[in-house]
């Protein structure tokens, strides 16, 4: 059985595993890749109920965190009703089980819970493999976006042009 909910502080160890274990699989394919993040970042997301993890069978099959706002990325999208998604890091133990279906699931009803009328998630680059997973998975590609200021978010963000995802619930009222 599948169950989405918040993270702990006693969970920091395997999120930072995933973490690792995700930015490894990048590096092997990809000249962009996730730096090792703050720890704070990820206590402040846990403290603020806003890093999940998915489980299954008592194991953590996956992890992403959510923000309602995300200027630096969406910039005047932002000031849509939205909840973005972020770092989502599959336990390989779990590959294959189409764990992102199983966020978007979960982020329609908690979306619309805080009133929120898009499901929104980026990604670095290009990856036009990951492009077509996304779109399977009910998001439509909104292209690519050169950011124009990167100052407090990660390293992997410098210079960098992401994909944009959304997912509008606007219609499904």
């Amino acid at each position: 059985m599948i169950q989405i909910k918040n993270s702990t502080k006693q969970d920091i160890k395997e999120i930072f595993r995933l973490y690792e274990i995700a930015t490894g699989f990048q590096k092997t394919r990809y000249t962009v890749h996730w730096p090792i993040f703050d720890r704070g970042l990820v206590e402040n997301e846990i403290d603020e109920n806003r890093q999940w993890k998915i489980e299954m069978d008592g194991k953590t099959a996956c992890i992403f965190a959510t923000t309602f706002d995300d200027p630096k990325i969406w910039e005047e999208r932002n000031e849509d009703a939205a909840i973005y998604i972020h770092r989502i890091a599959t336990n390989p133990d779990f590959r294959g089980q189409n764990l992102v279906a199983e966020i978007v699931k979960w982020a329609k009803v908690y979306a619309a819970e805080h009133k929120k009328e898009y499901i929104r998630m980026d990604t670095v680059g290009e990856n036009t493999k990951l492009i077509a997973y996304y779109g399977k998975c009910g998001f439509d590609y909104l292209g690519p976006l050169t950011l124009k200021d990167t100052e407090g978010l990660p390293a992997h963000y410098n210079n960098a042009t992401v994909s944009l995802f959304e997912i509008s619930l606007k219609s499904n009222r």
